[in-house]
């Protein structure tokens, strides 16, 4: 991995730990708080693009693992993996691969629409597949119940979902790594 790339992948892991600052809100009805670390989640997949995004991601719910308090809170350990909330965290290196390919593939067409769609399909759909499915897993919750509790957290969701298309758009048409990263890949392909 090339210097650049390393720093973007540390970058966006930072972004989503400085998100973690913004207080969660508790729900009483299920033990997963709202956050905005999700927000960053979006970002690094539509900005960096599915290998450095998840890679981003990755590092991330590593840090997580060892104990650096990172998620909203100031929470972090292995066991906050292994409790209710762990899926939906364990799942973000997916969704932001997941949204980076999209975006990736979709370059030379990028819109706001399919951008915020984007970010629904890998930040929300991708997410709440994967933490709703863990939740129901470790708790005394059934399927239904899980992702009827998830309910609560959609109309944020997709405020985060246009704020990260808006905000990658920009990045995408104006930043050096977005035009360095598509010549590479016309050069890859004459």
């Amino acid at each position: 991995m090339k210097l650049q790339s390393m720093i973007l992948t540390a970058l966006f892991a930072a972004i989503v730990a400085a998100l973690g600052l913004i207080p969660a809100i508790p729900l009483p009805f299920t033990p997963v708080p709202i956050t905005a670390q999700t927000l960053g989640v979006m970002l690094a997949g539509a900005v960096l693009g599915a290998r450095l995004g998840g890679a981003s991601m990755l590092l991330f719910v590593l840090l997580v693992a060892v104990g650096a308090p990172v998620l909203s809170g100031g929470r972090g350990s292995l066991a906050v993996l292994l409790g209710p909330s762990g899926g939906y965290i364990l799942s973000w290196p997916i969704a932001a691969f997941v949204t980076g390919l999209l975006a990736d593939r979709f370059q030379s067409k990028l819109k706001l629409w399919n951008m915020i769609l984007f970010n629904i399909i890998g930040g929300i759909i991708i997410v709440y597949l994967i933490g709703i499915s863990y939740l129901a897993f470790v708790s005394d919750m059934t399927f239904n119940q899980a992702a009827f509790s998830a309910l609560a957290y959609i109309p944020g969701d997709v405020v985060k979902a246009v704020v990260a298309g808006v905000v990658a758009l920009q990045v995408r048409s104006s930043a050096p790594v977005v035009k360095y990263r598509e010549s590479r890949k016309r050069n890859q392909t004459a």
